[in-house]
């Protein structure tokens, strides 16, 4: 039997999360605060670049299975599961902010407890939240719908950006935690559709589950900033770090997955779930050492990248042009959260020079957060029109492959600051350009 599901936040998690829902037949209502949004999506406009999403809602629309309401009653009063799918932003202390969270449970308590609701509702965490969390809201629904018969579940997300809807469609595993045996045949139901390959449904306790979220986004961010610490070494001992990571990634103990060095992660997950993991152990008196490691090498690393460009303009780069390829913190997405992109670009505008920027999805995005501080580029070979100096920090497809003769042509002169090791060294040098990269020897054309 399909389900209704309530799924309260369309942003990212939540209309992923929505829509392939609904592809495998279950009735979905959607919430959200913005009504501009709301309206688009019922439109079709998935608002998010991600690939296939549009698709995937255009057809559930016509369907009928996926809708789309400003009115979280709606949800509460017609939905078995409800899932919130809610911002989780950092604080100042770098604290998960839970003011979304609690905001919501609170209003759905409120709405069970007004309209005496006594149907079973299996309330979901698909939000990144910290240990505690769970028994926080379960706490809000005791104190104001003490009547109402609510199960709570932490089913955490393991969606990465550009993928997201294969991801949820073919996950490698389901974490689901919670207590109550009613939510979980509820809940290992609900994903069968998704795991005929033999992905497992673990059922944990739901501090593990609650946990497992961070420590695998935490992991996955220490295997990045290993490399780039590592890319350090390897340009002062004239190594290759792209054939270390070659060397080192066919062990299966250790595998190829996120061990490309380059000017650091960035995103909506890495940065905030990193700091969250490490403020919740600071609150318990100790501290995550290799995890705080991770984020200072990150920091760094993305200093030291800057710094090289910098140090080869003697310190100096006011009235120098520069050209960007890539906005988005990562390729295959529009989302500029935390992007390496827009910390080089403020260095360098800070110090006086100018940049033209492109990127194929990320533009209206950055936009937004830049204005009128850069010019935005039609192409990737209109961004390099007069410019001193090529800079690329996100490795989208079409960058992988340049005309390199047209780029030559173009610029003051031959000069390109790669942080995502785009182009061998070879590549470089025929194509006759001074080349920086990350772990990786320079390349200084002959005079």
């Amino acid at each position: 039997m399909p389900f209704n599901i309530g799924i309260i936040g369309t942003g990212y998690v939540g209309l992923v999360t929505g829509t392939c829902l609904a592809d495998v037949g279950n009735s979905v209502l959607c919430v959200d605060v913005d009504a501009q949004k709301i309206e688009r999506m019922r439109g079709g406009d998935p608002i998010i670049f991600e690939k296939g999403l549009d698709r995937l809602l255009e057809r559930n629309l016509k369907e009928g299975r996926i809708t789309f309401t400003l009115d979280l009653a709606e949800a509460v009063r017609t939905c078995t599961i409800l899932m919130f799918c809610l911002p989780t932003p950092p604080g100042k202390d770098g604290s998960a902010d839970l003011a979304a969270v609690v905001s919501v449970a609170n209003h759905t308590a409120r709405i069970l407890h007004e309209e005496q609701i006594t149907e079973p509702r299996i309330v979901v965490n698909k939000s990144t939240v910290p240990v505690g969390t769970a028994a926080m809201i379960e706490a809000i629904f005791a104190e104001h719908a003490p009547n109402a018969d609510v199960h709570i579940v932490s089913n955490p997300e393991f969606l990465s950006e550009g993928v997201s809807v294969d991801d949820f469609m073919k996950p490698e595993r389901v974490i689901v935690g919670t207590k109550s045996e009613y939510a979980k045949k509820a809940m290992v139901d609900l994903y069968q559709p998704f795991v005929r390959s033999g992905a497992p449904i673990y059922c944990f306790d739901v501090p593990s589950a609650e946990v497992t979220k961070y420590a695998a986004n935490a992991f996955l961010a220490t295997k990045i900033s290993f490399m780039n610490d590592l890319s350090k070494y390897c340009e002062i001992v004239g190594a290759d770090v792209d054939n270390v990571r070659r060397g080192i990634s066919a062990d299966s103990r250790i595998a190829t997955g996120f061990l490309y060095a380059g000017v650091g992660y960035g995103g909506s997950c890495f940065p905030k779930d990193v700091k969250a993991i490490i403020h919740s152990a600071k609150a318990l008196g100790m501290s995550l050492e290799v995890i705080e490691a991770t984020e200072r090498v990150n920091h760094k690393q993305l200093q030291r990248f800057i710094q090289r460009i910098l140090d080869r303009f003697d310190g100096d780069v006011a009235g120098k042009h520069f050209a960007v390829w890539g906005l988005s913190f990562k390729p295959n997405t529009d989302d500029i959260r935390d992007a390496p992109s827009l910390e080089i670009i403020r260095a360098l505008t800070q110090r006086g020079a100018t940049v033209s920027a492109f990127d194929p999805e990320a533009i209206a995005n950055t936009q937004k957060a830049l204005g009128d501080m850069i010019t935005y580029a039609p192409s990737m070979y209109d961004a390099t029109v007069g410019a001193d100096a090529l800079i690329i920090p996100t490795e989208w497809n079409e960058f992988r492959k340049p005309m390199f003769s047209r780029v030559k042509e173009q610029m003051k002169q031959p000069l390109i600051f790669d942080g995502r090791n785009l182009y061998t060294l070879d590549e470089a040098a025929e194509a006759g350009f001074e080349y920086y990269s990350v772990g990786r020897a320079s390349v200084i054309p002959d005079a």
